[in-house]
């Protein structure tokens, strides 16, 4: 069986795949049929390359992706495009139907980079008003504060060593004892016996 997916290419740290049509049974990064385009994950613009009638044919003729080639097709809209021609929908409607959906994608995508350009510009003008408070801070503790004459108060000195007070010595309490216990008649009749 023909299967749609990446086979790695690049080096560490840096990875770019190459999009190919191969047996199931060939390993990753061996033997393929076709190469029909390029994906860069690193990349933020133009991530994915992709020979789309290339792809549409290996569909056609039952060729399936992997997971992850799933997933990048269906981000590109290809998935959509198959799906709407194995449908036998008119090409005309079919293509109406792709061209609002990536409208709507593309609306989104910008969305995004709008709402994150915005953050990060708020973000920066939270830090710009945070560093100038700082600043209007230290220079307001770095002002020389003008000396106002202080009235000395005659400062009454404490003697340097005083005599030690002598312990009163602990008086004992007397504590009252508790009464001694009584003979019960059980008691007495058992001491008696014994």
């Amino acid at each position: 069986m023909v299967k749609l997916r990446l086979a790695k290419q690049g080096r560490k740290k840096l990875p770019i795949y190459k999009i190919v049509a191969a047996d199931e049974r060939a390993r990753r990064d061996g033997r393929f049929i076709e190469a029909l385009g390029q994906y860069r994950p690193q990349n933020e613009t133009d991530k994915v390359q992709l020979k789309e009638d290339r792809i549409m044919y290996w569909l056609g003729v039952g060729a399936q992706p992997t997971d992850t080639m799933r997933s990048i097709l269906s981000k590109e809209g290809i998935l959509l495009k198959w799906h709407l021609q194995k449908k036998k929908i008119d090409p005309a409607r079919a293509e109406e139907i792709f061209n609002t959906w990536k409208a709507q994608k593309d609306a989104s995508i910008t969305n995004k980079l709008v709402s994150k350009k915005e953050a990060a510009k708020k973000k920066k003008a939270e830090q710009d008003a945070e560093k100038a408070t700082a600043a209007a801070a230290k220079a307001k503790a770095a002002e020389p504060v003008a000396e106002t004459p202080i009235e000395a108060a005659p400062v009454a000195e404490a003697p340097a060593e005083t005599a030690p007070v002598a312990e009163s010595p602990v008086e004992a309490t007397p504590v009252a004892e508790a009464p001694a216990e009584t003979p019960t008649p059980e008691t007495s009749a058992a001491e008696t016996a014994a």
